[in-house]
């Protein structure tokens, strides 16, 4: 969108870089001409550029960004769900390493009478997309108009799907730029791309799942902790109930990393079985969900068991044309490392295994880039679990067996097998700290 050459702006873009360089803070009126002036291409993005880098360097207070969050939200349309008759509660992950929760979760919910609007992403490097494991489903679509998500969430109590282009446009501008000049990280740009999305989307509940450790984004818990906190006083100051769950992403999240492979192992939660770290995950989330959207005292393990969140995943996948009995894509290639000795696995980072998918093509480096969704990587062995020599420990599986070499790189060392009695390094619980009210 261009700007009208007779159009006399509030401000200078220089000027406002300028203040934030020097460590200063910007004014409410400042911010919003700042972001409106982006959206319609007055700032261009070198000046955006100089903007967030001064911000990733000197940081926000809670005024700043709370202004930097509302103005993003009201560069776009802001969705109400009130019609529905339902309260509506929500889920969001910074995202890591085999995290599939969102699978398994939405229908839990959606059970006990909830509304779940999850509008989700697709994956960027090491993270996955909710989107693009979803897409292994024959038939099944990610794009919704506003009228059919509504009519989702009353006839099924549940919808995952991409989010419209009038949803916080700014935030989409702004992330692009971000991810390439080095100023992902910045945790006042984090939190307000994530609140401003979740907050136009109109769910009156919202619980954060804020990764820390090796595939997390933010690797330090203290910096995850302020990160969460962060967000949570954001929710709570737009009318949002909102919590967090610091939760570890030092060892990768279940058993599947990658595509098609992590749909197999969320209807395996959702037929009662699957890794224990998933159903304990999805459980928590589940359960804090229903707490602040006001449903309490309900059995959410129960549903995973006696087929009821079953029946509403087949319910939700087929509402968006989706056939939830059709085969999941099985890639042409697969290659497997085995122990090469007897002993206990005692490490198992995350983010080189989370690359080492990407690397198989489960992933993509930009955003244009298509994924393989049957690539990705099967773990046979979690940290603590007793190996002996020759059996396997992990299965990558590619279409092309060229990209095998690249994914081993990428992995080499990033496991290990040690001695009983060996501390095992996985970063202590799964669940480190719930954050809210």
């Amino acid at each position: 969108m261009s700007t009208s050459p007779n159009r006399i702006e509030a401000f200078d873009a220089v000027d406002l870089i300028h203040t934030k360089r020097d460590r200063g803070a910007l004014r409410t009126e400042q911010i919003n001409w700042l972001i409106d002036a982006y959206t319609r291409g007055y700032v261009g993005d070198e000046q955006m550029a100089a903007m967030t880098m001064a911000i990733f360097l000197n940081g926000m207070d809670r005024r700043e960004i709370k202004d930097l969050t509302m103005a993003m939200i009201n560069s776009g349309e802001r969705m109400s769900f009130a019609g529905l008759g339902k309260p509506t509660t929500d889920k969001h992950s910074t995202g890591g390493v085999g995290d599939k929760i969102t699978l398994p979760l939405m229908p839990l919910v959606a059970v006990f009478g909830a509304a779940v609007p999850q509008l989700s992403g697709r994956g960027l490097g090491h993270t996955g997309g909710t989107l693009d494991k979803l897409e292994s489903i024959p038939g099944w679509r990610a794009n919704l108009t506003n009228d059919e998500m509504f009519r989702q969430l009353r006839d099924t109590g549940g919808v995952i799907c991409a989010a419209g282009r009038g949803l916080a446009p700014a935030d989409g501008k702004l992330y692009a730029l971000r991810d390439i000049t080095g100023t992902v990280e910045a945790i006042p740009l984090i939190a307000s791309s994530i609140m401003s999305k979740k907050i136009a989307e109109g769910t009156s509940a919202l619980v954060l799942d804020v990764k820390f450790g090796s595939g997390a984004f933010l690797k330090d818990i203290d910096r995850s902790r302020e990160l969460a906190r962060t967000m949570v006083a954001l929710g709570e100051d737009a009318g949002v109930a909102t919590s967090a769950l610091l939760t570890n992403m030092n060892v990768p999240l279940g058993f599947a990393i990658g595509n098609a492979n992590e749909v197999r192992e969320s209807v395996e939660v959702l037929a009662g079985g699957g890794p224990a770290d998933v159903v304990e995950l999805t459980i928590a989330l589940a359960t804090e969900m229903l707490d602040l959207a006001g449903i309490t005292g309900v059995d959410v393990a129960a549903a995973l068991t006696d087929g009821r969140a079953m029946d509403k995943w087949r319910e939700v996948i087929r509402a968006q044309g989706g056939d939830p009995d059709a085969a999941l894509p099985v890639a042409r290639e697969t290659h497997v490392v085995t122990a090469d000795r007897d002993g206990v696995l005692v490490e198992q980072q995350a983010l080189p295994f989370g690359i080492g998918a990407w690397r198989l093509g489960a992933g993509r480096a930009r955003k244009q880039d298509p994924v393989q969704h049957a690539a990705g990587i099967d773990l046979h062995a979690k940290p603590g679990d007793t190996v002996h020599a020759g059996q396997p420990l992990f299965t990558l599986s590619a279409d092309e067996p060229e990209r095998f070499a690249r994914a081993l790189e990428a992995v080499a060392g990033a496991y290990r097998i040690g001695d009983p009695g060996e501390p095992v390094l996985d970063g202590g619980p799964l669940i480190a700290e719930r954050i809210g009210r």
